[in-house]
């Protein structure tokens, strides 16, 4: 035994024939806890933080024990008893600390992993964006520097050039729209005037507005009705999701193909489908076809009008701002939307 009257060389002296005694009994418990530490090393962190724990506490009581011989004394057995106390504190205290270092951990991940994502969205935006905006805009300029030239001066093509600059106009108008409308999304900044809307009328309204095109590429366009449900929403957004659900299914659906949309009620939501005969989606690309700019292989419906690769992400982010969600899956020879809405309460 050390006393605390003795003088500090004496101490020192019981200090360096103790010292090799605990080595000798701590470190194979130090070997064990890493080697604890390198199984769990692709666990939850909760576990190897309380492994951190438990092995100091471990390796204390075994270089304890083994000073004292085993010889349980008065001194020995309260120590041991502080030693259980700090473990019965220290490890609940662990297995928190590890939970929230792992949440806190998993959370920096996926935003790490959200802001790559959005990064990659961003640049992938731009690059269509800016092809598809230098294609109108190219078209526009050389037909109007031949109408100011007099290159073109009968009649007949003058009015045709006019049109056609018109056409890309609004082309160029729709894509500046869709930009603006997704920035409005992407930034927190759109405001619903939230009412009970009948989802019907929505869809017959912008059903009629889609079937000149519809009638254009010979796609025949059928609505069916299972229910009348009544969402909460707002009408200009909700008419706005279906008009893109419609709208791409008629571009990805080759001529005397159909689209059919169906509404019903499943449990306390409404449901709306969309299903077009675009041949169906690579199952590699159906978790991507919300994403911005996203437009999918090639392969898909060939001879298909391209699209800004705008108006599914617009309609997924209007969905989720109705409290809403969208889906998208292979069904049939096509591809199958479903939008769930809540229902207006009455």
């Amino acid at each position: 035994m050390v006393e605390p009257t003795e003088p500090f060389s004496q101490i020192l002296a019981h200090l360096l024939h103790i010292l090799p005694v605990a080595l000798a009994l701590v470190l194979p418990v130090v070997l064990v806890g890493a080697v604890l530490l390198h199984l769990v090393r692709n666990g939850s962190l909760t576990t190897t933080v309380t492994v951190l724990v438990l092995v100091p506490v471990a390796g204390l009581i075994a270089g304890v024990l083994g000073v004292t011989g085993i010889m349980f004394t008065t001194t020995l057995t309260t120590l041991l008893l502080v030693c259980l106390l700090v473990t019965v504190v220290t490890v609940p205290v662990a297995v928190v600390l590890g939970r929230r270092v792992a949440r806190r951990t998993v959370w920096e991940r996926e935003a790490r992993e959200r802001e790559r994502a959005a990064e990659a969205s961003r640049r992938e935006l731009v690059a269509w964006i800016s092809h598809d905006l230098r294609t109108p805009l190219a078209g526009i300029r050389a037909m109007a520097e031949a109408l100011a030239d007099g290159v073109v001066h009968d009649p007949v093509e003058v009015t045709g050039y006019a049109n056609q600059i018109s056409i890309e106009s609004r082309r160029l108008s729709s894509m500046v729209d869709d930009l603006f409308e997704l920035s409005r999304i992407t930034a927190g900044a759109l405001h619903l005037t939230m009412a009970a809307v009948p989802l019907q009328e929505i869809v017959s309204d912008a059903l009629a507005t889609q079937q000149p095109v519809a009638s254009r590429k010979r796609v025949r366009v059928s609505a069916a009705a299972e229910a009348v449900p009544v969402v909460l929403g707002s009408d200009p957004e909700l008419a706005r999701v279906v008009r893109n659900l419609v709208a791409n299914a008629i571009r990805h659906t080759p001529p005397d193909g159909t689209v059919a949309v169906e509404i019903g009620v499943v449990g306390q939501e409404a449901l709306l489908s969309v299903q077009d005969s675009c041949g169906g989606i690579p199952e590699t690309e159906l978790p991507r076809v919300f994403d911005v700019a996203f437009r999918g292989s090639a392969a898909r419906t060939p001879g298909a009008e391209a699209g800004g690769g705008l108006g599914l992400a617009i309609a997924k982010g209007l969905v989720e701002a109705h409290h809403g969600r969208i889906a998208a899956r292979n069904h049939d020879r096509g591809c199958r939307f479903e939008v769930h809405l809540p229902l207006a309460t009455t």
